[in-house]
């Protein structure tokens, strides 16, 4: 590992961003992990970060702790129920669904910027995908180009030190599929990954949320066995 060469990586605990961490792992980056605990439903996502963090063998794990639920708007920080159907293709539309956390990727995104700049490295890492996705609007890759142009005009370090800002993307033109066997290539093992937007008593997904159906579509055309499901 070239510690020369660090890179911020927005670690959620699930698929795409354990992915997207392996990913700057194999391209020899020093790993900062970069966790929320910003309100949401349940804590096993960060409990699945941790896990990740420690596996890929990251630097420094930051959990930083912010309230979105005091502004609510979305089933993950709120009241609202988070939709369930049994099968992927009921009611599916072209609405971003209630699941989207306002701005959220924004305000991420935002916290890695002055880390980035605290630890003097230009390469942050976030694991958004435009393709098999719930529509959300920051997980596009115009969104991406913005915030990074953003980036370069906010910061001390770009605008008096020199510094280029780069957000990468990695996995935002991929399938869910393609993204599973990337990570599979980089040893990224699924079975610490938590992806469920709303988990049962247990822990277990519920397998039956957007994200569960996205995560078990990726998986069964990749033709493997999802660990999330096992035994269901």
């Amino acid at each position: 590992m070239n510690s020369d060469r660090r890179a911020v990586i927005l670690l959620s605990g699930g698929l795409d961003s354990a992915t997207t961490m392996a990913i700057a792992r194999a391209e020899g980056y020093e790993l900062y992990a970069l966790t929320f605990r910003y309100g949401q439903r349940h804590a096993i996502e960060l409990e699945a970060a941790r896990r990740i963090a420690n596996a890929l063998g990251a630097k420094e794990h930051l959990i930083v702790s912010l309230d979105l639920s005091i502004i609510g708007g979305s089933a993950l920080t709120g009241p609202l129920e988070v939709p369930k159907r049994d099968f992927p293709e009921e009611g599916e539309g072209a609405e971003i669904p209630v699941t989207y956390v306002p701005a959220r990727n924004t305000i991420f995104l935002s916290y890695a910027l002055a880390w980035a700049e605290v630890l003097q490295t230009g390469e942050i890492f976030i694991g958004v995908n435009a393709v098999d996705y719930s529509g959300y609007p920051d997980c596009r890759p115009e969104y991406i180009a913005a915030f990074e142009t953003m980036a370069n005009l906010a910061t001390r370090a770009c605008t008096e030190g020199g510094m280029r800002l780069k957000i990468r993307a990695p996995l935002i033109l991929l399938s869910k599929a393609d993204i599973i066997r990337k990570g599979m290539a980089l040893g990224v093992d699924y079975g610490m990954t938590h992806t469920c937007y709303d988990p049962l008593p247990d822990g277990r997904a519920c397998g039956r949320c957007d994200s569960c159906h996205l995560r078990r579509k990726g998986f069964r055309e990749a033709g493997l066995d999802d660990p999330a499901f096992s035994g269901k």
